[in-house]
C-alpha cells in the first residue's frame, strides 16, 4: 500500500477490509499495527535501497519548498545519481514541513536529509567535498521573484486583479452579466500567488479585456458588494490602463 501511496488509514474502511480479507484468506491487521511493526522497518529498508544505489557516485540534490492547501511550508528533497551514458537513478528522500522558509532551514534540511543515508558521521565524507558543491539557483524561483516584484510596482493592477477577482467568484448572477456581454471570454482569472506567473497572466488578461471588464463593472450595482465599489474606483485610476499595458508589451 505505501508503494502504490495508498494512505494505511483506507484499511479502516469496513468494504476495503472485507474484500482483502476475502482474496487473502488473512485476517488484515489494524492502521495503528501497521504503523507501529511494520513502517519504520519498510522505512529502514528503503533508505538502504537508496544508500546502496548512490554509494560511492557523483550525487545531485533538488529541495523545493512550497505551501500546501492549509499554509504550511512543505520541502521535498530528491537525490539522484549522474551518469555520462544514461540517465541516474532517481528517489525521493524525504519530505518535511519548514516553521519558515529561509536559507538557514534549507541548509538544515539538506544536512539532515544526508544524515538520513549515512548517520554515522555522514557525512564525514560528505563533509569533505562540501566545499565542491556547486548551488545552482532555481530558475523558475527567480522568475518568480521578478513577477512579485512588478506585482508590488503596480498596485493599482493588484488590486484590480484581487476585486474582480472577488465580484466574481461564486457569483452565478455577475458571470452571466459578463456572459451576456461578451460571450467568447473566458472569465477572470484567479492567481494564486505562489503558483508562479499566474499573476502575470491575470494583468495581461485584464490589458486584453479592459473595455469589457470595465463595461460590465458599470453595470453591477456597488452596493450588491463592496469588491464592485473598489473595482469602479480602480477602473477610474489615470494611469491603470498604461500600467496594464506596459506590463503586457515588457
Amino acid at each position: 500500500m505505501l508503494s502504490a501511496n495508498i494512505p494505511l488509514y483506507k484499511l479502516e474502511n469496513k468494504h476495503f477490509r472485507e474484500f482483502l480479507e476475502l482474496y487473502t484468506k488473512k485476517e488484515i491487521p489494524k492502521e495503528a499495527t501497521l504503523r507501529k511493526g511494520y513502517v519504520d522497518n519498510l522505512f529502514v529498508e528503503t533508505i538502504e535501497k537508496i544508500k546502496k544505489c548512490v554509494d560511492g557516485k557523483i550525487i545531485w540534490v533538488s529541495i523545493d519548498e512550497t505551501t500546501d492547501a492549509e499554509g504550511r511550508f512543505i520541502a521535498n528533497v530528491i537525490i539522484g545519481t549522474l551518469t555520462i551514458d544514461e540517465p541516474g537513478s532517481i528517489f525521493l528522500l524525504n519530505s518535511e514541513k519548514l516553521e519558515k522558509s529561509n536559507h538557514s532551514t534549507i541548509f538544515k534540511l539538506f544536512d539532515q536529509s544526508l544524515n538520513l543515508l549515512w548517520p554515522q558521521g555522514a557525512g564525514k565524507a560528505i563533509q569533505n567535498l562540501y566545499t565542491k558543491i556547486i548551488h545552482v539557483t532555481c530558475l523558475a524561483h527567480g522568475l518568480h521573484r521578478v513577477a512579485e516584484e512588478i506585482r508590488n510596482q503596480y498596485k493599482n493592477v493588484d488590486q484590480l486583479v484581487s476585486n474582480v477577482e472577488k465580484t466574481f467568484l461564486k457569483a452565478p448572477s455577475r458571470i452571466q452579466t459578463l456572459k451576456s456581454v461578451a460571450s467568447d471570454i473566458p472569465l477572470p482569472p484567479q492567481p494564486i500567488l505562489t503558483r508562479w506567473g499566474t499573476w502575470i497572466d491575470a494583468a495581461l488578461y485584464y490589458c486584453k479585456h479592459f473595455e469589457i471588464i470595465k463595461q460590465v463593472i458599470d453595470m453591477l450595482d456597488e452596493n450588491d458588494a463592496e469588491s464592485i465599489k473598489k473595482c469602479k474606483q480602480i477602473l477610474k485610476s489615470n494611469n491603470l490602463e498604461a500600467n496594464l499595458a506596459f506590463i503586457m508589451s515588457n
